[in-house]
This record gives structure tokens, sequence and C-alpha cells, in this order.
């Protein structure tokens, strides 16, 4: 092509371009210092900040801080359930989401509270502590029960463990996602933060001139612009900025978009590189013109590219780190080959939303109750050999009693669940081996530390309705096969 038929290539569009994906940091800093922005501006794009949050009750106890912290770690959007927000401040940290709240009074479980929610752990307990007291920090309390006589202070077994368990229960019921799914980007509730993350990524980088923008219309995401093929150019796209930390969406089988395009063949595109120009794993798909439909990508099925060109050695997706999305309307299919549904000029692709999805249930609700629950009364039981919970369990206001009462409130509700059961919890370290059964019969001892594990693991299970009792065995291990732990569960009946 001579240069008298090249289109006017747009510099400053590249640049910008460029500017908005922080591909040369040298650039960003010109740009602060000419409009003078400070550097640390642009707040930074976490993977899970748009899905949906995980809510944890009891989030100051032992356990629940614990779980707290090792969600966070993760990358999850975690949501702190308290009762005194200056305590939770000072055991939480400032960087927390914390919503003041108490399960006891249902009232106080308001929308917004319970908004956006994806999963529920319930780490509530009564308190107990020593008949002559306790010090501020609990100390003696975290011996364990065995070494003092105890009492409840504060509110009952029966409105801590059951009636405030049911009354989470009742309420999560309303606001948990029906179906195996993580909302990643709902259009439908469009916000600043939403417009920002997305940014325009058009062929004026390869010297081409098509121009796309993505806004925000009509309570959609609206990719449009126009596509042309001079300058040897022929796509557009919107791609999101790199997410710290990355959306985790291991354990579900793929994502699946509510669009209404023209009739063109667009492309999805996800990420796990961070890199500007690195690999990147593709999905074709059909539009039907002015009509929504579902569309949805298997990861299985993502096509590992790098510029147009299939990489037949690169390792499938690895859907635990998706750094990146990108939207894109390309004259190409892969390899040379032409996209056979392409038309240059204007185009328009609505999107509704971006959801992970998965062929089955996941629990929604990890209760933590308690080994023991069935055994006060039961037929048999020698008191004498049952830990101080049993024994004690009258003189408690019936704890363990109203602790199954909540559990069975939860297997009544519908909502996908886990109900852990830990022996004697101690505040020694984790990392020993594991022993779980069924039936309430194990006596032990346990570390909160690996409880919280447990709650954390429990989220990322394919397992559903299943109750256990667990204990700590004498040997320090590496690593636990949680797949093989969960799936040998039986489910209740």
């Amino acid at each position: 092509m001579t240069n008298k038929n090249r289109s006017q290539w747009d510099l400053g569009r590249f640049i910008e371009t460029l500017t908005y994906f922080e591909v040369i940091p040298f650039l960003n800093c010109i740009q602060r210092l000419i409009l003078g922005r400070p550097q640390n501006e642009r707040p930074r794009t976490n993977g899970d900040e748009n899905m949906g949050v995980i809510l944890v009750a009891g989030a100051t106890g032992g356990v629940g801080k614990r779980v707290v912290e090792k969600l966070r770690k993760q990358g999850n959007n975690v949501r702190a359930l308290v009762r005194d927000i200056d305590k939770a401040r000072s055991i939480l940290g400032n960087d927390i989401d914390l919503v003041v709240a108490d399960i006891t009074k249902p009232e106080t479980l308001t929308p917004l509270v319970m908004a956006n929610m994806q999963a529920v752990v319930c780490c509530t307990a009564v308190r107990v502590q020593p008949v002559e007291g306790d010090t501020a920090d609990r100390a003696k309390y975290y011996q364990g029960v065995k070494f003092y006589q105890p009492e409840i202070v504060g509110d009952t077994p029966e409105n801590v463990e059951y009636q405030g368990v049911k009354n989470l229960v009742t309420a999560a019921a309303k606001y948990l996602p029906a179906t195996s799914e993580k909302v990643i980007f709902d259009f439908t509730h469009p916000s600043a933060e939403l417009k920002n993350i997305w940014g325009a990524l058009d062929d004026v980088v390869m010297g081409g001139v098509s121009a796309s923008n993505i806004q925000l219309v009509e309570n959609t995401a609206l990719f449009a612009g126009n596509v042309s093929t001079a300058n040897s150019g022929g796509f557009a796209s919107v791609r999101t900025r790199n997410f710290d930390p990355a959306f985790n969406l291991s354990g579900y089988e793929g994502v699946e978009l509510r669009v209404k395009g023209d009739g063109q063949r667009y492309k999805l595109f996800l990420r796990t590189d961070t890199k500007w120009d690195g690999l990147g794993y593709s999905y074709s798909f059909d539009t039907v013109a002015n009509t929504w439909i579902n569309i949805r990508v298997p990861f299985a099925d993502l096509v590992p590219v790098f510029r147009a060109k299939t990489v037949n050695d690169a390792p499938p997706i690895d859907s635990s780190k998706v750094n990146s999305f990108q939207l894109m309307l390309s004259k190409f299919e892969y390899d040379g080959a032409l996209n056979p549904h392409f038309c240059a000029g204007n185009f328009a692709l609505q999107v509704e939303s971006i959801k992970a999805y998965s062929g089955t249930n996941t629990p929604k609700f990890v209760l933590v109750s308690s080994a023991g629950v069935t055994r006060p009364g039961r037929p048999g039981i020698n008191l004498d050999e049952e830990p101080p919970a049993v024994r004690l369990n009258d003189q408690l206001g019936g704890i363990l009693t109203w602790k199954l009462k909540g559990e069975d409130s939860l297997r009544e509700s519908g909502i996908p669940y886990i109900i852990i059961r830990p022996c004697a919890l101690t505040e020694e370290a984790g990392g020993k081996e594991l022993i779980v059964e069924q039936g309430d019969n194990i006596r032990g001892k346990i570390s909160r530390e690996d409880v919280a594990q447990l709650c954390v693991r429990s989220l990322q299970q394919k397992v559903c309705n299943v109750t256990f009792e667990v204990k700590e065995g004498t040997n320090i291990v590496q690593s636990i096969d949680w797949q093989h732990l969960f799936t040998n569960l039986k489910p209740d009946r």
C-alpha cells in the first residue's frame, strides 16, 4: 500500500491507549506531572470487588478472624458482620468492609448488610468464660474449657446458637444466588468504577484507524464503534486493566455472557498473563441481530492465542488467576483465517452481565457448630468419658442442644451447605493431619487455625449438604488432599 492510500493514523489516541493500560510507566509519570495527578491516585483494581462478597458472621471471634484473614489472602471480597465496630477495627484492621448487625435481631440484617452476597460463613457462638471472670483478651477461655468452671455470659444459647443462626439463614436465603454462579460484571447496576475498569484497545496500536469505546447505557455496557481494514488493520476491542489480585474462578466451568449484538461474530479473551502483549485465551461467538442471548464459554474450549495465532503448546487456562477480560470484533479468526461474519463499518454489542458458572452446586453457607451436639440425652452415653461441653450441657443453658437446632434450621432452608463440627478448640498452631468422621462420636481437639482453613476450603468444594466432625491427629503434614477429604463424606439424609 502506498503512503497516499494510507489513512491518517492517530498518534494521540495511540499514546492515550498505552497510557490507559500503563504499558509504558514513563508515559504515566509524564501525564501525572502535566495534569498534576498524584502517583497513587489510581486505585488498585481488585479482581473480586465486582463479584459477590463472602459474609463472615462472628468475624471477631477466634475462628472468625482467621477465616477473614484467609479469605482475604486468597483475594476474596469479604464483608465482616460485627456488633462492635471499634472492637472489630482493633482486631481486623481498618481496610476491611465492616457491617454492624446482630443475628439475634433480624431487623438488623438489612439489604445493605446482605446485598451482593455470594456465600456465608457463620462462626458465631455464645460467650463462655470462667465463673470468676476472664481477662479482656479472654486468655482463660482460650486455654480450653477443661481448665475452669464455665458459665454463659451475655445472650443465651437459645438466642445465639438457634434463633440467631435461624435469622441469618432466613435472611441469607433471600439474597444468595439461586444457582452455582458468580457474578463478575453486572452492568445492570452501572457505576463509575465499572466504566473505569474498561478501556478501548483498537488496531491503532498496530497502525490501524478503527475506533471503539464502551459506555454504560440503558443498564448495559455498550461496546460500539467503527472497524476499518485500512492500514492493514481490522479490529476494535475493549479490555479491562489487570486485576490485582486476579479473579479466582477455580471451581467453575466457564463464563456466561448475556449479550445483544448485530449479527456479527465477536471474540472474548481471558488472560492469566499480566503482560501487555502476552498470551490470551480466546473464544469466538456469533450474535443474533437485535436479540438478547446467553453465550456460555467453557474454559475447556478457550483457544490459546498470541497475536491472532494459536499457540499449540500452551497449557490450559489457569482459571484461578484470570487477570483481564477483553471483547473484540476482528476481521480475522485465527492463523490467518477470516471471520466469516465480519462486516467493516459501524458495530454495536450490548452486554448485560458476565458471570462464572458451574454445572454443580458449591456450598453457599458454612456453619461452624460443635462435636457432641447429638450426645446430650443419647442412650448409652457415659458422661464421664465425654468432653466438658457434653457433661455441662444443661449447666451451660443447653448450648449443644441449641446448636443442633441451629444446624437443623440450615438443613431445612434449601441453601447448599456444609456444617463443620470441630472437637475442642485450641490456640495451638495448625498444620496437623485432620481426622474426619460422621455420626458424632469422636473426641479430641483441633486448632482454631485448622478450623478456619476448613471453612475456607469448604467454600471451594463441589460437595454440598454434608455434616462432619473433625479433630487433629498427631502428625504434622505438609499438605492435605482436600478433594479426597470432602468427596468421602456422605450427604445428610
